[in-house]
């Protein structure tokens, strides 16, 4: 069809060329399909498709039908592909990615192994901060724990450590007061001695008494000085009231094994550690078990009623009989009763004369005399807790149950009787520098090593 003109739109809708105007015209001039509805006085309307529609969505409510990024990976595809790593394969380098210029994680410093190292170790860290806190916290609680008071409170508890229980008394000064001989050496001993005492004690946890045992007269008619360790354990039982067992040991005793503490060493093994059937070592032949008839069967026991917790004396023997330069006395009923007979001045004024070792032989005494002393004293080996110099008891020469033995490592060493011909000083410096010897750290060991080793080359090159 031609148009001999140009068409023109109508004012009432349509166009003006017939052609033009679509069947299902409005008035509106628009194009959509329209449906007329009659009224019940006669009046027509026209409806068009899209006002039917919007009329509908306005009606129900419901947005608009979409068919875009409505599944799972369609939502949430940017925040997973943004979570993937991204790799350098090579692109450009003029690129002003920072990853693709190998700027980023994924190939640090260039690619160069330390690069490599690093990530790698930081990968690792990663996954394993977790064990790596734990093992860090493990290693500082551990050093809180020994550089501070927390090692020290572990050690005294009772029901821990148990340090609290024992209190070793040491004698110290010993010669001096009214007398006045002490000498130099005389005091380094001393100084050595108390410094071996303090540091284990330390370690472990225990009380440390250090008495004051200058020459004095107890008594106007009579020296007494070597009796008073009776009346010192006495006064030591109601200071430390806490206390389960005190360890007697002289001035002239050195601890040569400090890693050895009482509880390991005897205590936990009581039994074991220690017998009370005399005569499996009796140099003073005392006579046991006893017969008389009037005893009850404890008394005419050989061993007691061998229970561990009716021990309340531990007392070591040497070539002599009792040695009491290092003996254990339990707290209990019976050994203030022991005390006070044992410190008794009746019994020191009839038997002083007799009593050579003094505060020694008394106990001997007791013991072979007093039936209700025997079930509650065990005794111990020697060199458990008070081995002897090869000076001393060296009669019969060198005693396997008496003398120090460096491959058995023997607890505590007692110079007895080093003031009558021997050096006292001498012995003492010998064991002290044998105990450091012995007890030294894996890299002190190391150290003295590569020295030998130094000074053996040396001299081999002389």
């Amino acid at each position: 069809m031609s148009l001999s003109r140009s068409p023109s739109p109508r004012a009432e809708g349509g166009w003006s060329s017939p052609g033009l105007t679509a069947p299902y015209s409005t008035a509106s001039g628009r194009s959509s399909p329209s449906k007329s509805t009659s009224h019940a006085n006669g009046s027509t309307t026209t409806v068009t498709w899209a006002s039917a529609k919007a009329k509908s969505d306005n009606v129900n409510g419901y947005p608009a039908f979409a068919t875009r990024n409505n599944g799972f990976f369609g939502r949430h595809y940017r925040k997973i592909s943004s979570n993937l790593p991204r790799f350098n394969l090579g692109g450009r380098s003029d690129y002003a990615e920072k990853e693709k210029l190998g700027r980023g994680r994924w190939n640090p410093n260039n690619g160069s192994l330390l690069g490599r190292i690093k990530s790698m170790t930081g990968r690792i860290l990663r996954r394993m901060r977790l064990r790596f806190l734990l093992v860090l916290a493990f290693l500082a609680a551990v050093l809180i724990f020994y550089l501070t008071p927390l090692h020290h409170l572990y050690q005294r508890v009772g029901f821990l450590g148990g340090g609290s229980k024992f209190v070793i008394i040491l004698a110290a000064n010993q010669g001096g007061g009214v007398m006045e001989w002490k000498g130099p050496r005389e005091w380094a001993i001393e100084r050595d001695s108390v410094r071996n005492k303090k540091r284990y004690a330390e370690k472990w946890g225990y009380d440390l008494e250090i008495v004051d045992m200058s020459t004095k007269k107890r008594y106007a008619h009579e020296w007494r000085e070597s009796w008073e360790k009776v009346d010192t354990v006495r006064n030591c039982m109601r200071k430390y009231p806490k206390a389960e067992w005190f360890w007697w040991l002289d001035l002239n005793t050195f601890v040569m094994e400090p890693s050895y503490s009482l509880q390991t060493h005897i205590f936990n093994q009581l039994s074991q550690n220690t017998y009370r059937d005399i005569t499996i070592y009796n140099p003073l032949n005392i006579s046991h078990p006893l017969t008389d008839p009037y005893l009850d069967q404890v008394s005419r026991s050989r061993d007691g009623d061998g229970k561990p917790g009716s021990i309340n004396l531990i007392v070591p023997q040497d070539c002599g009989g009792f040695n009491l330069g290092s003996f254990f006395m339990r707290r209990s009923t019976w050994s203030d009763r022991l005390l006070d007979i044992w410190w008794d001045p009746v019994g020191y004024e009839q038997k002083h004369m007799e009593w050579e070792h003094k505060e020694q032989d008394a106990l001997e005494y007791l013991y072979a005399n007093q039936p209700w002393i025997r079930p509650h004293t065990a005794f111990i080996p020697q060199r458990k807790i008070n081995s002897f110099p090869p000076g001393a008891c060296s009669d019969a020469g060198d005693d396997p149950r008496i003398h120090y033995n460096e491959k058995d490592r023997d607890f505590v060493v007692n110079m007895a009787g080093c003031e009558w011909g021997r050096d006292c000083w001498g012995e003492m410096y010998h064991y002290r520098e044998l105990s450091n010897k012995l007890n030294r750290s894996r890299w002190e060991k190391f150290k003295d090593w590569v020295s030998n080793a130094i000074k053996r080359s040396r001299g081999e090159g002389k």
